[in-house]
C-alpha cells in the first residue's frame, strides 16, 4: 500500500477513535473540562474576561489565567445554543477523589442524569466542542507526518510511524475528544515547526509573507497557551539559519554580522504579528497581576506544594507522569492496567539508545559527505552547516526539551506532574520516539517495528473506551449479592439498608477495612443524600476513619434513584498509621445532606445505624503506638505516647516521641508539637531543642514535650501535630518534610492523633 493510503488510513482511524472517546467519556469527565467549559460559556454569553480572584474563583477556577483564544473560538462555535441548563448539566460530585486512584470508585467529577439528552442545551455545546477538538487532533496527526517527512526525507516509514504513534496514543485521543485548550495549542505549535523546517529546506529563500504567516501562527499559539512561547526563540534561530543560507553561507565571525542583521529583519517580521495578536494578553497580566505570564494568579487559585519538589522527588513521580502521557483518564484517576504502562515505558527506555544510535549513523553519513565537500571557511560555517543539514531534527529536539523543561519547572512548584502537559510538543516527541524505535534500522524492518508498536497502541486505544472508561462511569442499579449480615434499616421513607458485611473483624493502625452495604430504594427521594461510613473513636466520639460518597460508588445522586433500584456499594476506610490502639471502634453508617449537614434519620429517630464494633489492635513493637515516619532520611519517628486524649482547658498534655537518627546529623534539630484549631490557631504548643547532632545512628531517643492547653480553648476535638525544624543562618525555620515509602516528599508535619478539649 502506498504512503498516501497508509496516511489516509491513519487519519481515518484517528477521526473514528477520537469520536468514540468524545462520545463514550461522559460530559465533564475529561481532564479539567469542568473548568474549561465555563470559560467558553461565559464568553459565549457576552461576558468579559474574568479577573482571577482567589477569594472568588468562579466556575472556571484557574483556567481564567489561560490565554483566551480557544475559549473565544469555542464561544463563537456555541453562542447560539441555549445553555441556561448549565447548573443541572454540570452537576458536580461534592465528594470526588479528583486525581486519586481509589480502590472503591468515587472517581466521577460530575453526576450524570441518564435522561439528559446530549443534543440540546449545555451538553450539545460540550459535544460540539469535543467534535471540534477531534478535528484539531486530526490536523495534529497530519502535521506530525509532514514534520516527519522533513526530518527523514528518505524514510517515509518513519514519518508514517510517528503519525501513527501520535494518532493511537490513548491519552491524545482522550484529550482530543475533550473541551481543552491543548487541542488548539498542539496543532498550532506543530504547524509553526513545520513552517520553520520548510523555510530552511527551501534554502532560506522565502518571501516576507512566509515570515508574517509564521508570526501569525506563533501569535495565535501564544494567545492559546503559554507553553507555546518556546516557538519564539525557535523562530529566531530559524531566521538566523535562513539568513545565513540566503547570504550564500558565509564563513568566519565577520560574515555573521551581516547575517545577524538580515536575521533581525526576518525575526521582526515574525514578532510584529505575534505582538499584535497576543501582546495585549501579556500586558494585561502585568497590569492585573504584576507578572507577564500571570502565574501568580494561577498559583493562587490552583495551589502549590508546601516546598518546591527536588529532582529526586520529581523522579519518584515519573510513573504517574508517564501514565498520564500514555493514558490516565477521567480526572487523572481512571487508569489502564499497569502492565500496559510497563510495556509502553519499556519501549520508551529502548528508544533512548536507539535514538542515539540513529544519530550516530546519521552523523557517520554526514562525515562521509563532508569528506567530498569543499573545505569549510570557519567554525561558524561548520556549526551552521551541521544545523542546516539536520534542522528539522534540531527543531524537534529543542522544542521537546523546552516543553519538557517548562513542565518540570511547573511541576516543581505545583502538584501537576502530568505527562499530558507535554502534548504541546507531541508531534516532535513522536518523531523522536519513532526515530529511537526504528531510525537505525533499514526501511523494511523499521516499518515492521513501528507497525508492531503502533498496532499495540491502536489495540489499547480501541479497547480502552469500552473496557476502562465506560465501566468506570456505569452504576449497577440491579445489583444483588449475599452479604453476611442481614439488616432492615430504613432511612427516611425511601432507602433501606438491607444487608452489610466487613472483610475483617479486627485490624491494626495503617490497615484498611472494606465495608459492603446493600441498599434498596423503596420510595423516591427528593434530595441528594450522601452516604457516610465511620469508624468511630469511642473516647473522642468522632471518626478516626471515614468514607463519604454518593450511592453507586459515587455515580448516583439519590434524586436519580427509583423505587426498586438495588445497589451493593463498597467502602474502603483507611485507618491512620498513628491511630492509638487498642480500641473498640464503632462502625456507623448514615446519610446526610452535604450542603446543610442535616442527617436522614432512621425510623427510631437515630441519625446513624450502629453496625457493630471493629477491634483496633496494637501493631507489634517495643514502643507505644509504633509507626515509621521518615523525616528526609535524617530522623525517623518510630513511636509515641500521649498521657491523655481528653483534657480540660488550662490542663497539660505530655507527649513522648521515640525517634532515631538514620544518619549522622550535621545540625541540632528542634521538635515541635501543636494542638491546632481553625485557621491554624494554636491552642497548645511546645518546642523542644534536642541536641540531635550527637545522636548515634539507629539508637532510640526519647523527646518529651509538655503542651499547656490555653484556658480559653473552645470545647472541641482538635488535631495534634508534630514536626522537626532547624534554624537557618538568617534566623528563619527550615522544617523537615516527611518522605513516603516510595520516596516522595510530602508535608512538613505529621498529624499524630486527635484530642478532645472539654470533659
Amino acid at each position: 500500500m502506498s504512503v498516501s493510503r497508509w496516511l489516509h488510513l491513519i487519519l481515518l482511524l484517528t477521526l473514528a477513535l477520537g469520536l468514540v472517546y468524545a462520545f463514550v467519556t461522559p460530559p465533564f469527565e475529561a481532564s479539567d473540562e469542568l473548568w474549561h467549559y465555563p470559560m467558553v460559556r461565559h464568553l459565549a454569553d457576552g461576558g468579559s474576561l474574568p479577573v482571577q480572584d482567589p477569594a472568588n474563583v468562579g466556575p472556571w477556577k484557574q483556567e481564567a489565567s489561560q490565554p483566551p483564544l480557544y475559549y473565544y473560538l469555542g464561544a463563537a462555535l456555541t453562542f447560539w445554543i441555549d445553555t441556561s441548563d448549565v447548573a443541572t448539566a454540570r452537576w458536580l460530585n461534592p465528594h470526588v477523589d479528583n486525581g486519586v486512584i481509589t480502590p472503591d470508585g468515587n472517581i466521577n467529577l460530575a453526576i450524570h442524569d441518564p435522561d439528559a439528552s446530549r443534543w440540546r442545551g449545555t451538553l450539545l455545546a460540550v459535544t460540539l466542542l469535543r467534535v471540534a477538538g477531534v478535528l484539531l487532533g486530526l490536523g495534529t496527526v497530519w502535521l506530525t507526518f509532514e514534520l516527519g517527512r522533513l526530518v527523514w526525507p528518505e524514510r517515509a516509514e518513519l514519518a508514517l510511524g510517528a503519525a501513527a504513534l501520535n494518532a493511537f496514543t490513548p491519552m491524545f485521543l482522550f484529550i482530543s475528544g475533550a473541551v481543552n485548550n491543548d487541542n488548539l495549542a498542539v496543532p498550532l505549535t506543530s504547524l509553526a515547526v513545520v513552517i520553520m523546517a520548510r523555510v530552511v529546506a527551501k534554502g532560506g529563500h522565502v518571501g516576507r509573507r512566509t515570515w508574517i504567516g509564521l508570526g501569525v501562527v506563533v501569535g495565535l499559539a501564544a494567545l492559546t497557551k503559554e507553553g507555546t512561547l518556546a516557538l519564539i526563540p525557535l523562530a529566531l534561530g530559524t531566521a538566523y539559519v535562513s539568513a545565513w543560507q540566503a547570504a550564500a553561507r558565509p564563513g568566519g565571525w565577520r560574515g555573521q554580522l551581516g547575517v545577524a542583521g538580515r536575521a533581525a529583519v526576518r525575526f521582526l517580521a515574525v514578532m510584529v504579528p505575534v505582538i499584535a495578536i497576543a501582546g495585549w494578553w501579556y500586558v494585561r497580566n502585568v497590569r492585573l497581576y504584576g507578572d507577564w505570564l500571570g502565574w501568580s494568579a494561577f498559583l493562587a487559585v490552583l495551589g502549590q506544594r508546601a516546598h518546591p519538589a527536588s529532582p529526586a522527588q520529581l523522579w519518584d513521580e515519573r510513573w504517574g507522569f508517564l501514565a498520564s502521557y500514555w493514558g490516565l483518564f477521567g480526572g487523572v484517576n481512571v487508569p489502564l492496567p499497569d502492565w500496559i504502562y510497563q510495556v509502553l515505558n519499556g519501549l520508551l527506555v529502548l528508544a533512548v539508545p536507539g535514538f542515539l544510535l540513529a544519530l550516530w549513523r546519521r552523523a557517520g553519513g554526514d562525515a562521509a559527505a563532508s569528506r567530498l565537500a569543499p573545505a569549510s571557511r570557519g567554525l561558524p560555517a561548520r556549526v551552521l552547516g551541521q544545523v542546516e543539514r539536520h534542522f528539522p531534527l534540531v527543531l524537534c529536539l529543542l522544542l521537546s526539551l523546552a516543553v519538557v523543561f517548562g513542565v518540570i519547572q511547573w511541576a516543581t512548584v505545583t502538584w501537576s506532574s502530568q505527562g499530558r502537559l507535554v502534548f504541546t510538543a507531541i508531534s516532535a516527541l513522536n518523531i523522536l520516539l519513532a526515530s529511537g524505535l526504528a531510525g537505525w534500522l533499514p526501511a523494511r524492518p523499521a516499518a515492521v517495528v513501528l507497525g508492531a508498536v503502533a498496532s499495540f497502541l491502536l489495540l489499547v486505544s480501541l479497547l480502552a473506551p469500552s473496557a476502562v472508561i465506560r465501566p468506570a462511569y456505569t452504576a449497577d442499579r440491579a445489583a444483588t449479592a449475599r452479604l453476611s449480615t442481614p439488616a432492615s434499616l430504613v432511612f427516611g421513607d425511601g432507602l433501606r439498608l438491607a444487608a452489610y458485611e466487613t472483610d475483617r473483624e479486627a485490624l491494626q493502625p495503617g490497615e484498611r477495612l472494606t465495608v459492603r452495604l446493600a441498599w434498596e430504594v423503596i420510595a423516591p427521594l427528593d434530595r441528594d443524600w450522601s452516604v457516610f461510613v465511620h469508624l468511630q473513636d469511642p473516647l473522642l466520639g468522632v471518626p478516626i476513619a471515614q468514607r463519604d460518597m454518593y450511592p453507586g460508588q459515587g455515580l448516583l445522586a439519590t434524586r436519580l434513584l427509583r423505587p426498586g433500584d438495588r445497589l451493593v456499594d463498597r467502602y474502603v476506610l483507611a485507618v491512620p498509621p498513628s491511630a492509638i490502639a487498642p480500641a473498640d471502634l464503632g462502625l456507623r453508617v448514615g446519610l446526610y445532606d452535604v450542603t446543610t449537614g442535616e442527617r436522614l434519620r432512621l425510623a427510631s429517630g437515630a441519625d446513624a445505624a450502629e453496625l457493630g464494633v471493629v477491634r483496633l489492635a496494637p501493631r507489634p513493637g517495643e514502643v507505644p503506638n509504633p509507626l515509621s515516619v521518615n523525616f528526609e532520611d535524617r530522623l525517623r519517628l518510630i513511636g509515641f505516647d500521649l498521657d491523655a486524649r481528653v483534657v480540660a482547658p488550662g490542663e497539660e498534655l505530655t507527649l513522648v516521641l521515640t525517634l532515631e537518627a538514620t544518619r549522622l546529623l550535621d545540625r541540632d534539630y528542634t521538635f515541635f508539637a501543636q494542638v491546632l484549631g481553625v485557621e491554624q490557631r494554636r491552642w497548645a504548643a511546645a518546642d523542644v531543642p534536642a541536641g540531635t547532632r550527637g545522636w548515634p545512628v539507629g539508637e532510640r531517643q526519647h523527646v518529651e514535650l509538655s503542651l499547656a492547653v490555653d484556658a480559653g480553648t473552645p470545647p472541641d476535638v482538635y488535631p495534634l501535630i508534630i514536626g522537626v525544624y532547624s534554624r537557618t543562618p538568617d534566623g528563619g525555620f527550615d522544617r523537615l518534610q516527611t518522605v513516603t515509602p516510595e520516596g516522595r516528599l510530602t508535608e512538613d508535619f505529621v498529624t499524630l492523633t486527635l484530642v478532645r478539649v472539654g470533659r
